[in-house]
């Protein structure tokens, strides 16, 4: 396994300037503080949670969030090579500002990595030992994505086999044959490594056509690039993020729905390309998503070593409460993401084969008021104000188990 580690580059600027770390709490100082490492794509999701719970006690709240993305395969061999992270990392106050803390200078394993696919898609991964866990997280989808004032509607796994295994030139899939406006990631990349398998191309082969500044490294800059492009040659630009990252930027990107290999047309993740409902995700249409993954160091019991980590993991998964007032499962909803509880597929590896799924629980009804603003089921207070078909009330609203 190949040991991987971050260093901040920081320039001062004045003569006097004091070294960043001066200005700037110290990470593991934070009150209740777990840090985690990984992919680009979760931090909007970790923002909206670190705030709520900060902001139900700022002087010391249940859980202070603070996060580095350096690339998902980064989150989880920095813990697998205890090789540690430097540098800055980010946490969120009570109104949402993002504010920076300082790392140890001779580096900190982190509590956990948070990863949009399985850790042994990554590089020198093959298997993770007995000390770490992996906890479900909510459902995230995957955008290809082109500019606003492209004419493209759709792209097919087919094309991103041509496009990403042979490049956009050799490839010949118009109107993707300039390598000027062909954005991507390196292959630590959660987003790419998930794009590779739906077009089934070796990550590290895609991740080739991304050599420099190819290589836009998170997902915000994958968006800027996009939109970049889109302003000299808007048909032949295309990249690829997180869809909640697409949907927050819809004004200036737009989502191509997406034909996978075993389909006769393309879907969009939502039923429409203007919906926000994930319907097309949720009942297995669309195929590019994945669970995400928190990757924890455990005991002998499997229990979570780091009692803050404990408590953030628990509350993603509803073995901890959250506190008053704070519902995890809205902000998921809020942020673009799926909570297990509203899926009506599954599978068992990243970009696997599909299948019914019926959650322990399930919270489909609620998941649509919430995401639309409007649900087809029964609404109710109790149990005795839903029918038969739907005998139990969740979340306000009648469920079928």
């Amino acid at each position: 396994m190949r040991t991987r580690q971050l260093f901040l580059l920081s320039a001062a600027f004045g003569l006097c300037a004091a070294p960043a770390s001066a200005q700037i709490p110290n990470c593991v100082d934070l009150p209740n503080v777990t840090i985690g490492a990984g992919g680009s794509a979760s931090v909007p999701l970790l923002a909206r949670v670190g705030a709520a719970l900060a902001a139900t006690n700022p002087a010391a709240p249940p859980v202070t969030v603070v996060y580095q993305s350096p690339g998902a395969c980064f989150g989880i061999t920095s813990i697998l090579d205890a090789a540690g992270i430097t540098g800055t990392a980010s946490y969120w106050d009570e109104t949402g500002a993002q504010r920076d803390c300082a790392l140890p200078a001779t580096g900190f394993i982190p509590n956990f990595a948070m990863l949009g696919t399985d850790a042994r898609l990554c590089e020198g991964v093959d298997a993770l030992p007995s000390t770490i866990g992996d906890f479900p997280g909510p459902v995230t989808s995957w955008s290809l994505i082109v500019p606003q004032a492209s004419s493209q509607q759709s792209i097919s796994a087919q094309a991103g086999y041509f496009i990403y295994g042979f490049g956009p030139v050799e490839g010949g899939v118009s109107p993707w044959t300039d390598p000027a406006h062909l954005w991507g990631r390196n292959a630590t990349s959660a987003a790419l490594i998930v794009i590779a398998l739906g077009s089934r191309v070796p990550p590290e082969r895609m991740a080739s056509w991304f050599p420099g500044d190819r290589d836009v490294r998170t997902n915000g800059r994958m968006v800027e690039r996009v939109v970049e492009s889109g302003a000299v040659a808007p048909e032949a630009a295309l990249g690829f993020v997180s869809t909640e990252v697409a949907d927050r930027n819809r004004a200036t990107v737009r989502t191509l729905a997406y034909q996978a290999w075993d389909q006769t047309c393309a879907y969009w993740p939502d039923s429409t390309a203007t919906a926000f409902d994930k319907r097309n995700v949720r009942d297995g249409h669309y195929y590019l998503w994945t669970p995400y993954h928190f990757y924890v160091p455990v005991d002998g019991s499997r229990a979570i070593t780091h009692a803050a980590t404990r408590q953030l993991v628990g509350y993603f998964t509803g073995t901890v409460d959250a506190p008053a007032g704070v519902s995890i499962n809205d902000i998921i909803i809020e942020n673009g993401n799926i909570p297990e509880c509203a899926m009506q597929v599954w599978r068992d590896e990243d970009i696997g084969p599909l299948y019914s799924y019926l959650p322990e629980a399930p919270c489909g009804c609620y998941y649509d008021f919430a995401a639309t603003g409007a649900s087809d089921c029964t609404a109710c207070l109790g149990p005795s104000d839903c029918p038969t078909s739907a005998p139990v009330c969740r979340f306000g609203f009648c469920e079928v188990q």
